[in-house]
């Protein structure tokens, strides 16, 4: 397909197979004349944004279904294109006439993402704006599905597209200095230049040390349980999914592979790790589950270290953390089995971590633990209302960034304004891909393609 291909485009919109409903998507020059056709009405002399009761036909005249086919006409649906969506009954027969019906009469099927790339494509949103509804639709908790509708309406672009304006401005002021070198004039205010940069440089920031906390939100934040053997670990991941996941045994070395399962709290996705326990193994498989759990502290966003506060030392416990502390990792203990204690006191224990008082059997401090969880989260967000989670966005931010430092550098230099100019222009041409003003076919391609296909 053309990156820019303008024939009429059909795909079913709802999941595959039968259910109780079905919509089936046309886009395109003739998809009101196509879909007429075959419609008891003709939809070319119906208003826009209506919805039409009616019968679809086959080519002999026979009824294949009763359906609702709502029209978008050119420049005010999704596509910007004329649509039309034809609602019939669930059945993977009446979909398959419907959809052949579309392609014997001049439709072809859509691409992935093909729909989508249409409204980009005829200034319905930017890139940004498009690529935040793949997010929006693959969202699985109510924080991600808040981030990809806060793109999806804007998000960034607009004062992105504010502050590469003003580089703009200022780039074409260094090269009309560039035509006048010799009468050693100045166009762009370097103070103001200064200034902008300044400005730049804490919204790029900001923006590059928010895609940690985004990035682990659209993805689930890795939360690894882990401690000592008969620590209480598995217990632990028992009560916080109220159900009997993991088995739990008092035989020391129960669990010798991890164990993952998912968990929203309060709208944040968690998936938790329960791991073997932390010792010198005893045999090979004890020894590659040990191995395991050190590599899933290694890659998670939280540790949650369960130790038994009956047994082990804060010393020990201390011995222990020095081992699996990481910069950027978030830790919290878990003092377990305190139903067994008169009291516990956390004094003599590194006050660098938040810990909570536990009975994972008796399932006390639950609460406070899911508390605690959600207020580990929030130490990863950026004071930003906006928050990256785009791959591809964090890379060009990171990009534009680097540009701008070096602009701060010959600014601080006094570098000749042609060599000033290249920074800026590259920063510009960084900023542009992130809403698409100048971005390659075969990168329009990639991003497209990983949509589904009715999108």
């Amino acid at each position: 397909m053309s990156i820019v291909d303008q024939d009429t485009i059909c795909a079913l919109s709802t999941a595959n197979g039968m259910g109780a409903i079905a919509v089936i998507r046309v886009s395109g020059k003739d998809a009101l004349n196509i879909t007429s056709k075959f419609f008891s009405k003709d939809l070319n002399k119906v208003d826009s944004h209506t919805a039409n009761f009616g019968t679809i036909r086959d080519e002999v005249g026979a009824i294949i279904d009763e359906v609702l086919v709502t029209v978008l006409k050119e420049g005010k649906s999704f596509t910007g294109e004329n649509t039309t969506e034809i609602a019939c009954h669930g059945s993977v027969y009446i979909q398959r006439q419907i959809l052949s019906l579309l392609l014997n009469n001049g439709c072809r099927m859509a691409n992935p993402g093909e729909f989508t790339m249409r409204a980009y494509f005829n200034d319905r949103m930017d890139l940004s704006q498009a690529e935040a509804i793949a997010d929006l639709i693959s969202a699985d908790s109510k924080k991600g599905h808040e981030i990809a509708m806060n793109q999806m309406r804007g998000g960034y672009s607009d004062h992105i597209k504010h502050l590469r304006q003003r580089l703009m401005d200022f780039a074409s002021l260094i090269e009309l200095e560039l035509d006048f070198s010799e009468e050693d004039v100045e166009f762009a205010s370097r103070t103001e230049l200064h200034e902008l940069v300044e400005e730049l440089k804490s919204h790029l920031t900001e923006l590059t040390e928010s895609f940690a906390y985004g990035n682990a939100i659209k993805n689930g934040i890795s939360t690894v349980i882990a401690g000592r053997p008969n620590a209480g670990k598995s217990t632990l991941l028992n009560a916080l999914l109220n159900e009997e996941r993991a088995i739990v045994s008092d035989i020391a070395g129960t669990t010798r592979d991890t164990i993952e399962e998912q968990l929203t709290i309060d709208g944040v996705l968690f998936k938790f790790i329960d791991t073997a326990g932390i010792r010198e193994a005893s045999d090979e498989i004890e020894k590659i589950g040990v191995e395991r759990t050190i590599s899933e502290v290694g890659k998670s966003n939280v540790l949650l270290y369960v130790f038994d506060a009956v047994e082990m030392t804060p010393a020990e416990v201390q011995q222990d953390l020095n081992k699996l502390k990481r910069e950027g990792l978030s830790i919290v203990l878990l003092a377990n089995k305190v139903d067994q204690l008169d009291g516990f006191d956390d004094a003599e224990y590194d006050e660098s971590y938040p810990i909570i008082p536990i009975s994972a059997k008796e399932k006390q401090g639950m609460k406070a633990l899911k508390d605690q969880l959600s207020a580990e989260v929030e130490k990863f967000a950026s004071e930003s209302d906006t928050i990256v989670i785009n791959a591809r966005h964090y890379e060009a931010f990171s990009k534009a960034l680097e540009d701008i430092h070096k602009v701060e550098e010959a600014l601080e230099m006094q570098i000749p304004g042609d060599l000033l100019a290249m920074d800026i222009r590259s920063a510009i041409r960084h900023l542009s891909s992130i809403i698409g003003d100048i971005t390659e076919d075969d990168l329009l391609g990639n991003i497209f393609a990983n949509f589904c296909i009715g999108k």
